[in-house]
C-alpha cells in the first residue's frame, strides 16, 4: 500500500510509520505499535452524546469528533485513544479475509462498523463474525473476517485472538478490570470472536494474544485442520449458506454509492457560520470504476470553499487519510462518462492565501485524482515468509520493475542469499467481500501500476497490498459434492452421466468418491476454472427429471485435529417448527467454526458425514424436529461404514411440534429462544446412552395398476427406519389429515402453537368416526398369534413418550410385562379406541390399552390403512408389515441432570482461554 500522511489535527496522533531520512528503505517489526490515526476536532453538541472510549455521557456541549469515522471522544480521553480510525483499518489486518455477507436486514441497537453510527435503515452483517455495516459503508469494511480454514496461502498451528469492536450487551463485563465494558449507546468494548473473551479498548492490548478457543475448545474444529482451496468462490458457497439469501443483496450491489450514499454528509471544518448555513451538495466519484458503476458519494460543503478544503473532504468521504495535497478534483461532463476523457478544471493558481475556490456555478460531479509522483514509497508485505516483521517500506521511483523491486526487498528479509527467480510479486485487493490476487509480471513498471489502479479507484488504492511469495508448485484440489444421481450406479455409469450432462473434463476432475445408495458423488478439481463451471452448471440440470445439487467440501486434516478435541458436527432444519432455525444456524457459525455447521435444506446431512469421514472422534447435533433427526439418523446409518468414527453420540435440539425424542432425552418440549452458548455447553457436558432402532418392511399383496400385458404385479417391498412409534389406524388418519393441510398452506404452519391446533381440528372432524381396526389387521408378536381388543388405533412405541409427550403405555406395575426402556430391545403395542382416548392420554387422565411387548413384529393388513412411522403418514395397501431391530443401537445424547452454570453474563464464558501478562494488571 502506497504510503502517505495527512495533517493532524488537536490530539489526534500520526496515522501510520512514514520512511524517514534514514536511507532508502526501512523495516517495521511486526510487533510493532500502529497509532489510530483519528483526526479530531471540537464540536458543538446539539443532543445527548456517548463518550466512544469510555462510554460515559459527555456532559457540556463541547466534544471531539474524528472527521472520517466519527470517533466521539472526551477531551479527557483524546490522549488514551486505541481504536484506530477507518481510514487505517485495512493497513493493520494481519491476513485479509473476506466477509460472507447476507441480505440486508435491520438490526436493532447494532452500530456500523465503519461510520460508527447506528444502524437504523437496512444493513449487512457478516455470517461468519460480528461486523455490521450500512449499505453505503459496505465498500470500506475492511476484510478482516474470521480466518476458518487454510486456503493454501498459509499454515498457522497457533492462533490468535480476533478482536472485534462494539455491539456487545449493555451487561457484557471486561475480563482484565472486571468492569462494564458493553454500551447500547455507542459502539465500545472488545471480543474475541474465537474465545469469546470480553474487554475494554484499553484493556484488550495486555491480554496475550494466543487464543485456545475456550470453553468450547473441544467442540472447535480447529482453522488449521481445515483447508479450503476457495479462490473463485464466493464465502456462500464456501460455507454453504443457501443462495436464495443473498438474492436481495445482489440486487443492490450496482446502487451502493449511488442510492444508498445519498445520505453521506461530509462537512468542513470551519469557524464561519455564515459559510455552514449555505451550502452545496457535490456528487463524488473516487475513480473510472465509479464513474462506469455510477456509485458516487455526496459532500456537503459551503457554496465558497477553498480547493485545498474540498479536496479533504472528499478524500474523508471515502476513508483516506493521505496527504490531500497529493490528490485533486477534476470536473467531467456527460460525454467523460462514455469516453473517460476527464477536463480538468482546476489549474487556478494555489500561490495565493485565498487559493482555489468553489462558487456556486461549478458542476455538480467530481472525481478524485491522486497527481502524478516520480517517486513514491510501498510497502512490501513478506506474505507467509516466516520473517518476523510484518512489512518493509521501499521507495520506488520510475525505473523500478517488479524483479528491481524483488531484489532489494530480499535483502531487507534476510534472504540476501536466495535468488530473486525464486520469488514473485503479488498484488491482493483486500475488499470487503471478495480478496483478489494478481501476479505482477517482473518487467511491470510499479509507479505506472499504481497510476492504474488509482485511476480505476482511489479508494481501492487504499485496500491494495504487495506481497512477495516464494514460487511453488501450488497443489489445486477443490472437492465438489454433488447429489440428486440415480441410486445403485457404479463409478464409471456417473462418469460418463457427468460427461453427457455437465461435460466434465476428465484430465482435471476425478471422481474421489461414490455414495450409491443416496445417488451422490464428490469430485475432485484440480481447476479451479472448471471448479466454477461445474459449480454454476449443475444448479440448472436435471437427470431423470430430478434436479442436480452441488456444495463445496472443505477438506478436514484428521492428523492436525488435538488429540482430546471431539468437533461438533451440527445440522440445522431451518424449516422446522417456528422458522427459528435461521437464527441458530447464524448463532452457531458464530460460536463454532463455520464449515462444521450444515444446512440440511443444501444437499441433505452427506455432505456433513462425507466432511468428518476422516475425524477419529466427533459428535453430532441435530436442530430439528423427530423427523428431521429420523433423517440424520437413517444418514448415519446408510454411511456408518465409511465413517473412521462408526458410531458418534447424536444430541438433539428440538425444532418441530411433537419432539418427543427431545423431551425424553430431557432436551425440552421445543426450543423457545435458549442462549445458543449455553445449549453447546450443555451438549458438551450431556451423558452418551444407547437406544434402539427398528426396521419396517412394507410388503403390499395389492397388485400395482397399469401393469404390462394385462399381468397385474405387486409393488415391491419397501423398507422404513423408525426411532419413536408406528401408527395404524386413527392415529396415522390424522396425521395423514394434517399432512395434507400443511401441503396445501404451507406458509402458515410456521408455529409450534398453530401445527397444534390444526390436530385438535382435524381430531375433532373425526370425533364420531368409527373404524373397527381389529376386524381389519391381525397381529403376531414374537411368532405368537396376538388377539386384538375393540380399537381404532394399534400403536407401537419404542420411547416413552408419543404426541408431544403423552406417557401411553402408563407408569402403573404390570407383571405381564417389563418396565419400558429405550435400549431394552423391545417395543411396546398399545391400542386406542378413537379421538376421545387419545385427547384423554394427552391430558394425562388415561393411558392407552397395554396389548403386547416383543422384539419381532408381523401385522396383517385386509384393507388399505393408514399408517404413520415418526410423523410420516401415508395409505399402506394390504398385505404384511413386519417389524424387527434394526443393526447395532444407536448412540444418543441425554441432557445432564446437573444444574447448568449461568452463561448469561458471559463471565464464565472461556475465561480460562485467556491468559493476562502480570505487567498489565
Amino acid at each position: 500500500m502506497a504510503d502517505g500522511t495527512r495533517s493532524v489535527r488537536s490530539g489526534s496522533p500520526a496515522s501510520s510509520p512514514l520512511l524517514g531520512g534514514r536511507g532508502r528503505a526501512a523495516v517495521v517489526a511486526a510487533g510493532g505499535s500502529s497509532l489510530p490515526g483519528h483526526g479530531f476536532r471540537r464540536v458543538t453538541l446539539t443532543k445527548p452524546t456517548f463518550c466512544h472510549y469510555c462510554t460515559d455521557f459527555i456532559w457540556g456541549l463541547a466534544g471531539y469528533q474524528c472527521e472520517v469515522c466519527n470517533f466521539m471522544s472526551h477531551e479527557k480521553c483524546l490522549k488514551n485513544v486505541k481504536i484506530p480510525c477507518s481510514c487505517i483499518a485495512p493497513s493493520l489486518v494481519r491476513v485479509p479475509v473476506a466477509h460472507c455477507f447476507g441480505p440486508p436486514g435491520h438490526y436493532k441497537r447494532k452500530f456500523c462498523t465503519v461510520c460508527r453510527k447506528s444502524l437504523e435503515s437496512p444493513a449487512f452483517r457478516c455470517e461468519v463474525c460480528e461486523l455490521h455495516v450500512h449499505t453505503d459503508c459496505i465498500l470500506f469494511a475492511c476484510s478482516d473476517c474470521r480466518q476458518c480454514h487454510q486456503d493454501g496461502h498459509q499454515d498457522h498451528d497457533t492462533y490468535h485472538h480476533h478482536w472485534r469492536e462494539g455491539n456487545l450487551s449493555s451487561s457484557a463485563r471486561c475480563e482484565v478490570c472486571k468492569k462494564t465494558c458493553g454500551s447500547s449507546e455507542v459502539l465500545s468494548g472488545m471480543r474475541c470472536e474465537w474465545c469469546g473473551i470480553l474487554a475494554h479498548a484499553a484493556c484488550y492490548i495486555i491480554v496475550t494474544p494466543e487464543c485456545t478457543f475456550g470453553r468450547l475448545r473441544n467442540m472447535i474444529l480447529p482453522p488449521s485442520c481445515v483447508q479450503l482451496f476457495s479462490r473463485n468462490f464466493s464465502k456462500l458457497h464456501c460455507f454453504r449458506i443457501s443462495e436464495s439469501l443473498q438474492t436481495e443483496a445482489d440486487e443492490d450491489d450496482d446502487v451502493d454509492g449511488s442510492t444508498q450514499g445519498s445520505v453521506k454528509d461530509v462537512q468542513i471544518s470551519t469557524d464561519s457560520s455564515k459559510q455552514n448555513c449555505s451550502k452545496q451538495t457535490l456528487k463524488i466519484f473516487d475513480g473510472n470504476d465509479a464513474v462506469k458503476r455510477n456509485q458516487f458519494r455526496l459532500i456537503s460543503v459551503p457554496r465558497i470553499a477553498k480547493n485545498e478544503e474540498v479536496v479533504e473532504a472528499a478524500l474523508r468521504a471515502y476513508y483516506i487519510n493521505d496527504d490531500q495535497q497529493e490528490y485533486e478534483l477534476q470536473t467531467f461532463t456527460q460525454q467523460a462518462l462514455l469516453s473517460d476523457d476527464v477536463i480538468n478544471r482546476n489549474d487556478a493558481a494555489e500561490d495565493s492565501n485565498l487559493g482555489s475556490v468553489f462558487r456556486e456555478s461549478v458542476p455538480e460531479a467530481w472525481i478524485i485524482r491522486a497527481k502524478p509522483k516520480d517517486e513514491e514509497v510501498i510497502r512490501i508485505y513478506p506474505a507467509w515468509l516466516k520473517v518476523g516483521m510484518a512489512y518493509v517500506s521501499l521507495r520506488v521511483n520510475k525505473d523500478s520493475t517488479t524483479q528491481t523491486v524483488i531484489k532489494e526487498v530480499l535483502p531487507l528479509l534476510g534472504r540476501q542469499m536466495e535468488c530473486p527467480q525464486n520469488f514473485k510479486l503479488v498484488e491482493v485487493l483486500m475488499g470487503s467481500k471478495q480478496v483478489q490476487r494478481m501476479i505482477l509480471d517482473n518487467q511491470e513498471l510499479i509507479l505506472n501500476r499504481l497510476k492504474d489502479i488509482r485511476k480505476t479507484s482511489v479508494r481501492q488504492m487504499n485496500q491494495t497490498r504487495f506481497y512477495i511469495v516464494e514460487n511453488s508448485q501450488s497443489i489445486v484440489r477443490v472437492n465438489l459434492f454433488v447429489g440428486g444421481l440415480p441410486p445403485q450406479l457404479s463409478p464409471e455409469e456417473y462418469t460418463n452421466i457427468l460427461k453427457d450432462e455437465l461435460a466434465i473434463k476428465t484430465n482435471v476432475v476425478s471422481v474421489s468418491h461414490v455414495y450409491q445408495a443416496q445417488g451422490a458423488v464428490v469430485l475432485e478439481i484440480s481447476c479451479f476454472s472448471e471448479a466454477e463451471r461445474i459449480y454454476m452448471l449443475v444448479k440448472d440440470t436435471t437427470v431423470n427429471d430430478k434436479p442436480l445439487n452441488a456444495v463445496v467440501i472443505p477438506e478436514v486434516m484428521a492428523s492436525k485435529i488435538p488429540q482430546n478435541c471431539c468437533p461438533l458436527l451440527v445440522f440445522v432444519n431451518p424449516k422446522s417448527g417456528g422458522l427459528k432455525g435461521r437464527d441458530l444456524l447464524y448463532s452457531f457459525r458464530k460460536l463454532l467454526n463455520p464449515h462444521q455447521v450444515f444446512e440440511l435444506t443444501n444437499g441433505g446431512p452427506l455432505p456433513g458425514f462425507h466432511t468428518f469421514s476422516k475425524v477419529p472422534s466427533f459428535r453430532v447435533l441435530v436442530c430439528g424436529g423427530d423427523g428431521t433427526v429420523g433423517w440424520v439418523l437413517g444418514a448415519l446409518e446408510e454411511i456408518r461404514h465409511k465413517l473412521v468414527c462408526s458410531e458418534p453420540s447424536v444430541a438433539i435440539l428440538p425444532l418441530g411440534t411433537g419432539n418427543d425424542l427431545g423431551r425424553v432425552l430431557r432436551w425440552g418440549a421445543g426450543y423457545s429462544g435458549e442462549d445458543p452458548y449455553s445449549v453447546l455447553v450443555s451438549v458438551d457436558e450431556a451423558d452418551d446412552v444407547l437406544m434402539d432402532r427398528w426396521t419396517i418392511l412394507l410388503d403390499a399383496e395389492e397388485p400395482s395398476e397399469g401393469a404390462e400385458n394385462g399381468i397385474a404385479e405387486p409393488e415391491p417391498p419397501k423398507i422404513v427406519q423408525m426411532n419413536n412409534y408406528c401408527g395404524l389406524g386413527i392415529d396415522a388418519e390424522l396425521s395423514l389429515d394434517f399432512h395434507h393441510a400443511r401441503e396445501e398452506e404451507p406458509g402458515k404452519f410456521n408455529s409450534r402453537f398453530h401445527n397444534k391446533g390444526v390436530y385438535v381440528k382435524v381430531g375433532l372432524q373425526k370425533i364420531s368416526h368409527t373404524r373397527n381396526l381389529h376386524k381389519d389387521i391381525k397381529l403376531q408378536v414374537d411368532q405368537h398369534e396376538v388377539e386384538l381388543p375393540s380399537i381404532e388405533g394399534l400403536i407401537f412405541i419404542n420411547i416413552p413418550s408419543w404426541g408431544s409427550g403423552a406417557d401411553l403405555w402408563g407408569s402403573e406395575s404390570d407383571n405381564r410385562f417389563e418396565k419400558p426402556r429405550i435400549d431394552d430391545g423391545l417395543l411396546e403395542v398399545v391400542g386406542v379406541t378413537g379421538v376421545v382416548h387419545m385427547g384423554q392420554v394427552q391430558g394425562g387422565f388415561r393411558s392407552g390399552i397395554r396389548i403386547a411387548q416383543g422384539s419381532y413384529f408381523r401385522v396383517t393388513l385386509l384393507k388399505p390403512i393408514p399408517v404413520q412411522v415418526d410423523g410420516e403418514p401415508w395409505i399402506q395397501a394390504p398385505g404384511q408389515i413386519i417389524i424387527s431391530a434394526a443393526g447395532p443401537k444407536v448412540h444418543m445424547l441425554k441432557k445432564s441432570k446437573q444444574k447448568q452454570k449461568k452463561t448469561g453474563s458471559l463471565k464464565e464464558m472461556r475465561v480460562d482461554s485467556m491468559s493476562v501478562s502480570e505487567g498489565g494488571r
